[in-house]
């Protein structure tokens, strides 16, 4: 490898849009990535279904400051505006009633007002959150299915933050498949996992079982799971303030189990939702035959997406199937030809989902955005402002950090190592 401007650590969204920033503007840039693939947790694949399936992220989030929507008309991609709402709403098996129906979306509204009122020690969105049904369905969105944590823990700081993403579209073709074909141009060396980076001298040396390559500059894009796991040797070691905040930031996970269901649909419509909410947060709601497809996608979050993935595949299809027959009734169980759960958490590159602010640490998202040395940035769905947790998001925070370098980086100099 030849000598670059900047080394670009991870070919997801957010090293992608760096990438390209960079290019634009004249600078070499060589991108690394681990995976055999660029995209990161934006990944589609028709090997589950014979359809494409994204694996990885699915929604368009904040449609009307997602910057990847241009992308979806440009290419023709097909789109469908979801609410997101709670169509069918169940506890354990039994089917709320009209009057708990209305006392969730009540309790959301409830939800909302308190959260953005709060002003005590108690950081934990779980503070705010009471014992009754109602609230806690309201709730579940809000924690495992959207910050991918249990309540008790999430920042009310972080997840005040957060910007409201609505409008959401979603895409059949899918978005991991949107991100690959946007970035295909970007010149990417996958299976390239990183294992040092020295930043003792004025550019920075990044290394593996590969080889090595040196730049005046690296971003980092790797996720703070990565980072707080430190598989890569730094040198000198990362700052404590930055490897703490690595450690406030910790992955969530959120897991689909989808099932292919053919012959009876149980009366559910296209895209409804369906929220069964059960003991202990086990929790599962299930996206219902998206484009008039034979799949019901189900998820589960927080602290039980990772038992989940641990029981393995079998076991997550299992509890799906499950769920679906004590609701619907046995012929659930004939009507569910295929199955299959994402892994996130097994996955060594990500080791989750989506970043998360401990309570009462969500400043470690800004520790976290400062420059190490002027030779290091980090980029990506944690470091992206409102839209935190969002491959559109993750996208801008890279273009913002390659504008952040080109500033430090000036004009060309010499690179002593």
């Amino acid at each position: 490898m030849t000598d670059v401007d900047v080394v670009v650590i991870g070919a997801g969204a957010a090293g992608l849009a760096a990438a390209k920033r960079l290019i634009a503007e004249g600078k070499s840039v060589q991108v690394l990535e681990a995976m055999d693939r660029i995209g990161g947790r934006a990944w589609t694949t028709s090997d589950w279904f014979g359809m494409p399936f994204d694996i990885g992220c699915a929604w368009l989030h904040a449609g009307d400051r997602n910057p990847f929507l241009a992308d979806a008309h440009a290419h023709d991609w097909t789109l469908f505006v979801h609410d997101m709402g709670v169509d069918h709403l169940y506890f354990g098996d039994r089917r709320a009633s009209e009057a708990e129906i209305a006392e969730m979306e009540a309790a959301e509204e409830a939800l909302a007002a308190a959260i953005a009122a709060h002003d005590g020690p108690d950081d934990r969105l779980s503070s705010v959150i009471h014992a009754c049904h109602a609230l806690r369905a309201a709730a579940t969105f809000g924690g495992p299915m959207d910050f991918a944590q249990d309540d008790d823990e999430i920042s009310i700081a972080d997840f005040n933050a957060a910007a409201d993403l609505d409008p959401n579209y979603f895409t059949k073709e899918g978005f991991g498949a949107l991100v690959a074909r946007w970035g295909a141009d970007v010149p990417v060396r996958t299976g390239c996992p990183v294992r040092e980076v020295d930043w003792s001298g004025t550019g920075v040396r990044v290394a593996g079982e590969w080889g090595s390559v040196r730049g005046r500059a690296a971003i980092l894009t790797v996720s703070p799971g990565v980072l707080a796991f430190e598989e890569i040797l730094f040198t000198p070691r990362l700052p404590p303030a930055h490897l703490e905040a690595a450690f406030d930031l910790p992955m969530g996970l959120l897991t689909k189990i989808p099932l292919r269901i053919e012959g009876d649909r149980f009366g559910l419509q296209a895209f409804d939702d369906l929220l069964i909410e059960r003991h202990a947060r086990h929790d599962v709601f299930f996206l219902c035959f998206p484009f008039d497809t034979d799949l019901m996608v189900g998820f589960v979050g927080g602290d039980f997406a990772w038992e989940v993935e641990a029981a393995g595949k079998a076991a997550a299809v299992d509890f799906a199937t499950d769920r679906l027959a004590a609701i619907f009734g046995s012929g659930v169980r004939k009507a569910v030809t295929a199955g299959h759960m994402t892994n996130w958490s097994g996955e060594r590159w990500v080791r989750g989902a989506y970043a998360a602010a401990r309570p009462g640490k969500a400043a470690a998202r800004g520790v976290l955005a400062q420059s190490i040395g002027e030779r290091l940035w980090c980029s990506g769905e944690h470091l992206a402002g409102p839209l935190i947790q969002t491959c559109g998001g993750a996208r801008l925070s890279g273009e913002a950090v390659a504008g952040e370098v080109m500033r430090h980086l000036g004009h060309p100099a010499r690179v002593v190592l």
